[in-house]
């Protein structure tokens, strides 16, 4: 996980750099936390939180309960028996 993201963060720069002053501010990330223990998760936590700080918006999606709490602002979906139910929590 820590490579992929490492990558891709990378990447983001490569293509920033040769676009000709496109900026690439938003990442997605679909799980793969559950992978890491707890040292790595608190970097790769830090690492989000620090391209936060610095502009870019940074959307994870996780079943990690500890990734879960850190995170203060969310989007849940949940399903009910009628389909998906979206709750923005701030």
């Amino acid at each position: 996980f820590k490579a992929s993201l490492s990558m891709a963060l990378g990447l983001a720069d490569v293509v920033q750099s040769y676009s000709g002053g496109i900026q690439l501010d938003t990442m997605f990330i679909d799980e793969g936390f559950g992978t890491l223990d707890p040292e790595s998760l608190d970097s790769a936590i830090e690492c989000l939180v620090d391209l936060q700080d610095d502009g870019r918006i940074v959307g994870v999606i996780s079943h990690v309960q500890e990734l879960k709490d850190r995170i203060e602002t969310k989007l849940e979906v949940s399903s009910t028996n009628k389909g998906s139910k979206a709750v923005f929590r701030v």
